[in-house]
């Protein structure tokens, strides 16, 4: 009867272990995205990690650094010569004729020989940056990975090195998530068969018999994006995956342009990158910009802008530190002040999103000094006050003040906002135990902060306030509760910040 009881009990065991892993089998199964709108909605667009992060850093670095003039659209440009015949003047003057020296004459001159991608992670790790990568492929068609696909890349031509490979291996050894981002949708030549078109907006590089552009030659069509549509559709889908299977970036970032791909490869370009991130045990994060990726499965990104009030959902802005609109190093380019920056990055805090924040080395891989000073000038104010930023959530209002907003180009405000000392922002802890109040300036010590109305129903937090203290110094300050406001006064005995102030309320 034993040994019957012995034999029942391990075929009962069998029988357990192998439900269990059916049971396992289906739940995997069921995690795997198919190509298709119902499917890749079931993915969740932002993990806490990305939530948590605030601030990533990349980069516009490639051909178009060579001539550094105008901007990273200088190909676009160039080949338009009656609209911008100040781009042909430039290019004959320093280069040849346009006939005889093309854009992809410039990549022999790409040669990144100061390139140091530890450095460069370094300085992204002391910016306070949470995750970094590289535009892995501007509108022009050159990659800046090792592809087999590409005969245009970075590890074959020019710089004869695998730059993405190398800049996120280096983010990876310092804890640093990952992205790349993808702008070769716009690549592709929609107009060769009309001229009248020829040299319309819809494409990067315009068709014209007398350049380049329009050679025959096999390698010279995938750089110029002459090619059938259905042919580039795979070709844009087949890069995007050779990156993904051969990095395993933690983020896709798109710059627009997603709807001149047929649809279906945007489907399976989607559903590729995240069974890729369940297969490596990451939490993948799609962005793009408008409507060009269901907001469902994917992150909003505002180009050079931000909300204008606090977002329900986690969204992203990308903005540069030119001040001029240039987003690739150019000749004489001018940065924002350390003030208008950060202070436009506390903005978007405050109402949820998170900052992307664009660089532009020089074409041998200097980062300039200029540059280099403002990033570590932000990491040095993250150093100390980042508390408020890193892992919180926005408040129900995100501030107030006297600050005037001008619409962005792209959609929410400008990016630029002249923010003072009269502008607060919040954001909360994720336990609601402290509110972060920020002064976008230094005010004058004795100053009396008055808070207002800082909950929709009653005059204060959703539960009362134990004291305020002065983030880096950790004094207490002196506070007050009426019935209609909270205020606190600026102490006497503190170092404040030209940047940027951080004051926080403890809650019970």
């Amino acid at each position: 009867m034993k040994h019957i009881f012995k034999i029942l009990i391990v075929v009962l065991l069998v029988f357990a272990c192998k439900n269990n892993e059916e049971v396992k089998t289906t739940e995997s199964e069921s995690k795997v995205f198919e190509a298709n709108w119902e499917s890749l909605a079931n993915h969740k667009a932002d993990p806490e990690w990305f939530h948590d992060s605030k601030l990533g850093i990349y980069f516009h670095w490639g051909v178009y650094s060579v001539p550094a003039y105008g901007s990273e659209w200088y190909p676009y440009r160039l080949y338009r010569v009656n609209e911008y015949p100040d781009y042909k003047e430039y290019h004959e003057k320093n280069y040849g004729k346009l006939e005889e020296f093309g854009y992809h004459d410039f990549i022999p001159m790409f040669k990144a020989e100061k390139f140091d991608a530890e450095n460069w992670a370094d300085l992204f790790k002391a910016a306070g940056a949470k995750f970094a990568g590289p535009v892995a492929q501007h509108h022009d068609g050159f990659a800046m990975w090792d592809s087999e696909l590409n005969p245009w890349n970075s590890a074959d031509m020019g710089p004869k090195k695998d730059i993405t490979g190398e800049i996120l291996t280096a983010l990876k050894k310092r804890g640093l998530k990952t992205m790349t981002s993808f702008h070769h949708a716009r690549l592709r030549q929609r107009h060769e068969g009309d001229s009248i078109k020829w040299d319309t907006y819809n494409s990067h590089f315009a068709y014209h018999p007398d350049f380049p552009t329009s050679a025959e030659d096999a390698d010279l069509k995938k750089f110029y994006g002459n090619m059938p549509q259905k042919e580039f559709d795979q070709y844009w889908l087949d890069q995007v995956n050779e990156v993904v299977d051969k990095y395993s970036p933690d983020m896709l970032w798109y710059d627009v342009w997603l709807n001149h791909v047929a649809e279906d490869k945007v489907q399976e370009m989607s559903a590729h990158f995240l069974n890729n991130g369940l297969k490596t045990g990451q939490e993948p994060v799609l962005i793009a910009k408008h409507d060009d990726l269901p907001k469902n499965m994917s992150v909003l990104d505002i180009e050079q802008g931000g909300k204008k009030d606090v977002s329900e959902k986690v969204w992203m802005t990308d903005i540069t530190v030119s001040d001029k609109g240039s987003w690739c190093y150019t000749h004489g380019q001018v940065y924002k002040s350390p003030e208008l920056l950060l202070r436009n990055m506390i903005d978007v805090w405050s109402k949820n999103g998170v900052v992307l924040l664009n660089i532009s080395p020089m074409a041998d891989g200097t980062i300039n000094k200029e540059q280099r000073e403002l990033l570590t000038g932000v990491g040095s104010w993250l150093d100390t006050y980042g508390e408020s930023v890193y892992g919180t959530r926005p408040f129900h209002i995100y501030g107030f003040g006297h600050a005037k907003a001008a619409d962005g180009a792209h959609g929410g405000q400008s990016a630029k906002v002249e923010y003072s000392a009269d502008d607060i922002r919040f954001t909360t802890s994720k336990d609601k135990k402290s509110l972060y109040v920020f002064l976008l300036g230094k005010p004058e010590p004795g100053t009396k902060i008055n808070l207002g109305k800082l909950n929709n129903i009653g005059y204060g937090p959703a539960t009362p306030v134990k004291r305020v203290v002065e983030l880096k110094s950790g004094k207490e300050v002196e506070w007050e509760r009426t019935e209609r406001s909270h205020s606190f006064i600026i102490p006497e005995d503190v170092e404040l910040s030209g940047l940027a102030n951080v004051f926080k309320m403890e809650l019970e």
